[in-house]
């Protein structure tokens, strides 16, 4: 295997850098704090949705092998669970659950893996990425409609208003997760690769312009919204979101891997997956909820910092278990 250094370095050093040049710019002020949630919702209404679709578009399911992928989402799961009860089952223990189990799958984890262990590691990579955002941030939206609609209906109760029947809650607030920026186009993308179709050319391209741009601008608008966030009084619980996510978490992947018997190159693939710093949707769900906002923006600072000696580590560590 080739060192783990310099794959680790260049797959970090762009993320880096971006989020560095969203800082100055925020600084010097060719990004105002009132900008940046206009910018936000541009990112998260236009560019991801065109990102999610095109993604989508072209995956064919039966092809894929969806163990790895599948004992992967048990641990994410495992975790996700213990965050959001311990963290109060709220819109915002919704998000820092996010946090704490959503990998930069895609600008860190493809070059990374890619050629850390070449080829057919990144195959099962592109698979797990094919899933992870349909399971995930589907997961999650439900997640927090249900929790925003519960805390609608006890404001209703509260305000002396009839108070909304549970199943009407629960229906409402999948109707809402489901009709989103995130979980649909997933699912229409899904659905139109399950017909064969290819998408036009004169479609697909502005598409793929606006899922390219994706990754860039959100990381540009994390390093704005810094400027605007103090990290100092969030370092504490950022620097616990960042030992979740980026060695917890991959610990608990091989522990679920190992035990369902996998082992090899799915392993490896599965386990530094899992050590990826967090990704920017987390960040774009905190501004698009308005909950955790400022925890979320200096978390995801300090996990890609971190994630130069925790991958690093990961890496190493991992080449004696699989």
């Amino acid at each position: 295997m080739p060192p783990v250094n310099n794959p680790v370095l260049s797959s970090l050093l762009p993320v880096v850098l971006l989020i560095a040049i969203g800082f100055i710019a925020g600084r010097v002020g060719w990004v105002r704090a009132e900008a940046t949630k206009d910018l936000s919702n541009l990112v998260f209404v236009v560019l991801t949705p065109a990102l999610l679709f095109r993604a989508m578009s072209s995956v064919h399911i039966e092809q894929l092998n969806f163990k790895p992928v599948a004992l992967y989402f048990v641990a994410i799961g495992i975790l996700y669970a213990v965050v959001f009860v311990s963290q109060g089952r709220s819109t915002r223990a919704a998000v820092v659950g996010l946090a704490a189990t959503f990998s930069n799958t895609v600008m860190i984890g493809i070059p990374l893996i890619g050629l850390a262990y070449g080829q057919a590691a990144l195959v099962m990579l592109l698979t797990l990425i094919s899933v992870h955002a349909l399971i995930l941030l589907t997961a999650v939206t439900i997640v927090l409609e249900v929790m925003e609609a519960r805390q609608l209906s006890a404001a209703q109760a509260t305000a002396g208003a009839p108070p909304r029947h549970i199943a009407q809650t629960v229906l409402m607030a999948i109707k809402n997760g489901i009709i989103h920026p995130v979980p649909l186009p997933i699912i229409l993308g899904l659905l139109f690769a399950q017909t064969s179709l290819v998408i036009p050319e004169v479609v697909d391209r502005p598409l793929q312009l606006l899922g390219n741009a994706f990754g860039p601008m959100a990381l540009l608008l994390v390093g704005a919204t810094l400027t605007q966030v103090r990290v100092g009084p969030h370092l504490r619980a950022a620097l616990g979101i960042t030992l979740l996510k980026n060695l917890v978490l991959p610990l608990l992947v091989a522990l679920v891997c190992w035990l369902s018997g996998l082992r090899g190159l799915n392993l490896t693939v599965m386990i530094v997956a899992a050590s990826l710093p967090m990704g920017a949707n987390v960040f774009l769900f905190a501004q698009r909820y308005q909950v955790a906002q400022e925890l979320v923006t200096a978390s995801m600072a300090v996990s890609t910092a971190l994630g130069l000696a925790t991958i690093t580590l990961v890496m190493s560590l991992v080449s004696l278990l699989a």
